[in-house]
């Protein structure tokens, strides 16, 4: 039997295709058994008004530049989320950014990136496209995670989310974050996977992290957005946070600025601020 080529873009809308049941898709199940779960390539192609052969193509790889409007039909077929949905067009432009030479680039100028974070009194820190922290200020180690004392190669927020116990202690929705985060990985993966040490991480995930394993079978696709944090601190505090992102710092793409903006009236504004002061002290 001939092996099917295989696509990212192909790869993606069959793993739609099986989460989809006809009744979700208001049709008639065609009959016969069914050897796969969700939609048979038959229905799908009903749905998006194009011939099973052209559909089968697009699943097996051997059709790579689907035009804006198949795209469109596609993604209203299988009911696609806006996150998916932009997914897939970055998937049909075939044009992912290689990162593998990103690391031979000049490194970026982390006392100017450490001077950008202490800026704020809000929790703040910098990575890179490995996820690596490479700039963050005392709020963020008293409320979020204590980076300074990991080591330089634990030191990444894949695995602060997924292998750290005190990290996973604070955060009181830490399986929400983990999701989420995995959601974004999996969006972000087809441009990264080149890069030795993101491909590494990845590694060591699926076989040391059974929940990320779970997750990443999932393939669910989501941008970032603002999201709602919730921290309980040693003392029994609760910090609760909206979590805001920038990217592409100095002109470099890779950079991605975290910083934690308290919810207004959840007390956490203040609580911050007295927390910051008792540290001031301790350190005189």
């Amino acid at each position: 039997m001939k092996k099917e080529h295989s696509s990212p873009l192909g790869e993606f809308i069959k793993s739609r295709r099986e989460r989809l049941q006809p009744d979700q898709a208001g049709i008639q199940p065609l009959p016969g058994r069914r050897r796969t779960p969700g939609l048979r390539r038959e229905e799908v192609a009903y749905l998006a008004n194009m011939s099973v052969t052209y559909y089968t193509w697009l699943e097996q790889g051997r059709e790579t530049r689907p035009s804006p409007e198949v795209l469109s039909s596609i993604s209203t077929a299988l009911q696609l989320s806006t996150d998916e949905h932009r997914y897939l067009l970055d998937l049909a432009r075939n044009g992912s950014v290689d990162h593998t030479d990103t690391a031979e680039e000049a490194p970026s100028d982390t006392g100017f990136l450490q001077n950008i974070v202490d800026q704020l009194h809000y929790p703040s820190f910098i990575t890179d496209e490995g996820t690596d922290v490479i700039a963050w200020n005392r709020a963020a180690e008293l409320c979020i995670a204590d980076f300074g004392s990991l080591s330089q190669q634990d030191r990444h927020m894949s695995h602060v989310i997924f292998f750290d116990e005190d990290y996973r202690r604070r955060l009181l929705n830490w399986e929400e974050f983990a999701r989420y985060s995995v959601a974004i990985m999996r969006t972000r993966f087809e441009d990264y996977q080149k890069h030795p040490l993101y491909r590494d991480r990845f590694e060591r995930l699926l076989q040391d992290s059974d929940v990320f394993a779970s997750l990443w079978a999932k393939y669910e696709i989501q941008q970032k957005r603002v999201k709602t944090a919730y921290y309980q601190l040693e003392d029994g505090q609760i910090m609760e946070f909206d979590i805001h992102y920038t990217s592409v710092i100095d002109n470099d793409p890779g950079l991605h600025w975290c910083f934690f903006v308290p919810v207004p009236g959840s007390g956490t504004e203040e609580r911050l601020l007295q927390r910051l002061e008792q540290d001031r002290q301790q350190q005189l």
